[in-house]
């Protein structure tokens, strides 16, 4: 067999699993990045020289050059979230004379690496900006980190090795919990997310340990599933007031299906708050227009896709440079909330 044809197959996770060393850590040794430990750059070299891995191509074209140009690429049903990270990314990219494309993409693609690489290569792109549920590719990531492409990720699963910004949800998701909780009730209900989103999951989780810190048990019946858009939260909804014992409060993944929840409640000729208080995530503009106004936690989305651009075009810069940022949140108490019926 000839060389050239072994050359071919060897990618960048062949090198890891020779050296002992994750694929960040060879992409960082191939990019000449800091950071990285004479001994540790060793290994990966030997590798490298053992193997006879090249870079491909593409890599090398992208290396040397600046278009200007970064992409957000995005598949995500609520349209209100992903309008305001776009905004916050455009911001990142005007205020330092940067470009901004959009790309969509369908998540569950098989071909989805190939077409983001394609795009990279066909637009030139100096970096991209990644949403959920995209941001936790992880066959994506790693074709990023092989061919050089600085990225930054919005709400990130991995968090101690990225660059981007993230919201503690899991704590933001308790705290609204509990703000159910002092309000008197007791048998709180959750429409859960999307399952491929991280949010989904650690919404879910703080869920749970609100209702844990209330000394409440946990009720399956209570939790139903949604996909972040409203007809979800309206067909949820219908299920948890068909249920023998109806909920009195229900707090929804986010804002979009906590609207379809209140329009189901009135829909049955019940009232928000009085008879069922109902409270969403990410306070979108939805929020603050519907009627009643609704209690939510204030994830500052538009904040999170500027600082998300901004760190992206530190990394285009200079290497190995950029961070994953912590934004706070807070509890936006409105009108759809107040004290359990009776």
């Amino acid at each position: 067999m000839m060389a050239g044809s072994n050359t071919m197959r060897v990618r960048i996770d062949d090198v890891a699993k020779a050296a002992g060393v994750s694929m960040k850590t060879v992409s960082r040794v191939l990019n000449e990045e800091p950071n990285v430990s004479d001994e540790t750059r060793r290994k990966v070299q030997e590798a490298v020289e053992k193997l006879r891995y090249r870079p491909l191509a593409s890599a090398r074209l992208l290396a040397g050059r600046r278009s200007n140009l970064v992409a957000m690429l995005y598949d995500n049903p609520s349209s209100n979230y992903l309008m305001e990270v776009e905004l916050g990314v455009l911001d990142a990219c005007q205020s330092q004379h940067y470009n901004l494309m959009l790309a969509p993409l369908d998540y569950r693609a098989r071909d989805i690496v190939a077409k983001v690489e394609s795009l990279v290569v066909q637009s030139q792109l100096d970096g991209v900006v990644l949403t959920p549920p995209i941001t936790d590719d992880r066959a994506l990531l790693a074709r990023l980190d092989e061919i050089g492409v600085p990225y930054a990720s919005v709400s990130a699963q991995e968090r101690n090795r990225r660059i981007g910004v993230f919201v503690d949800e899991e704590s933001a998701a308790r705290d609204m919990v509990l703000h159910l909780v002092s309000l008197g009730h007791r048998r709180i209900a959750h429409i859960k997310g999307h399952a491929a989103h991280g949010a989904s999951r650690w919404r879910l989780a703080g869920y749970r340990a609100g209702l844990r810190e209330a000394g409440i048990a946990y009720d399956p019946e209570l939790v139903v599933a949604g996909r972040f858009f409203y007809e979800s939260g309206y067909e949820a909804t219908n299920r948890l007031l068909d249920l023998p014992q109806r909920p009195t409060a229900i707090f929804a993944a986010n804002d979009d299906m906590a609207a379809g929840s209140i329009c189901a409640i009135c829909e049955r000729g019940l009232a928000v708050p009085r008879d069922i208080s109902v409270c969403g995530f990410d306070d979108m503009p939805v929020a603050r227009f519907i009627y009643p106004s609704l209690t939510t936690v204030r994830q500052p989305s538009r904040d999170m896709g500027r600082l998300a651009g901004l760190e992206v075009i530190k990394a285009i810069r200079e290497r190995g440079a950029g961070e994953n940022i912590e934004l706070p949140y807070t509890l936006q108490l409105r009108r759809s909330t107040g004290a359990v019926p009776g």
